[in-house]
C-alpha cells in the first residue's frame, strides 16, 4: 500500500477508487511489465487532478499477478506507480492510496479482485468505517463485483476491457458506464 500523506479528514462519499490498467494506463493481455509499457491516458491524469481539484479522495486498487508468475517485480511496480504519482501531483491532482494484490489468481488471497480485500485496505488506510458513497471505477466485471460486495458504487470505463464487459452484459444494469475516466468524472462533477 502506498499513501500520500494528506490532512484532509476522508468521507466515502467523497472517495473514487480506481482500477489502474485500462482505466489509468493502457492494458495489455501481456500485462504491463516494464515502466517503459506504463503508457499512461493523459486524459485520466487530467480527471484525476479534478477530482482532487473537486474535493475527492483518489485511491487505487489494482490485481498485479504479473508479479506472482515472475513477469516483474515489486520494485518496478513500485517505479510505475511512483511515475504515475509524479504525473498526477504535477497536473495539480493526488493519489490518496495505491493498493495492489502481488497474488495470482490460485493462491487463495482476499485481496484479489472480485473479492473486496483491496478496497478494504483503502478503506482502513483513510481511516474510513465504510465504503458506503463512494465510487469503484473500473473497466472488468471484477472490479464491479469488488466494489459491490465492499459497498461501494461500480461505475463502469469502455477503455481497457471495458467495452468487451459491457457487450457481455454481465454487469448490473443500472452500472452506469462512460467512454473513459475523464467522462465519468464529467458525470460525477456535473
Amino acid at each position: 500500500m502506498t499513501v500520500t500523506p494528506n490532512a484532509t479528514s476522508y468521507s466515502p462519499d467523497r472517495l473514487v477508487i480506481l482500477d489502474r490498467d485500462g482505466v489509468i494506463n493502457r492494458d495489455s493481455d501481456a500485462y504491463v511489465k516494464t515502466l517503459d509499457e506504463f503508457v499512461v491516458y493523459p486524459q485520466a491524469v487530467d480527471a484525476i487532478a479534478r477530482l482532487t481539484k473537486a474535493g475527492y479522495a483518489v485511491a487505487v486498487a489494482t490485481n498485479q499477478s504479473g508479479i506472482a508468475r515472475g513477469y516483474f517485480t515489486s520494485a518496478t511496480l513500485e517505479q510505475m506507480h511512483a511515475r504515475l504519482t509524479e504525473m498526477v501531483k504535477n497536473a495539480g491532482g493526488r493519489l490518496d492510496a495505491i493498493a495492489y494484490c502481488p497474488h495470482g489468481p490460485d493462491d487463495g488471497c482476499d485481496c484479489r479482485k472480485p473479492l473486496p480485500g483491496l478496497l478494504y485496505q483503502v478503506r482502513d488506510t483513510l481511516g474510513l468505517a465504510t465504503l458506503a458513497g463512494s465510487w469503484m471505477v473500473g473497466d472488468s466485471l471484477r472490479d464491479l463485483q469488488a466494489g459491490d460486495a465492499a459497498g461501494a458504487r461500480p461505475a463502469l470505463v469502455r477503455t481497457g476491457k471495458g467495452k468487451n464487459t459491457e457487450a457481455k452484459g454481465q454487469h448490473a444494469e443500472d452500472t452506469p458506464a462512460f467512454d473513459d475516466l475523464a467522462a465519468f468524472v464529467d458525470w460525477l462533477l456535473g
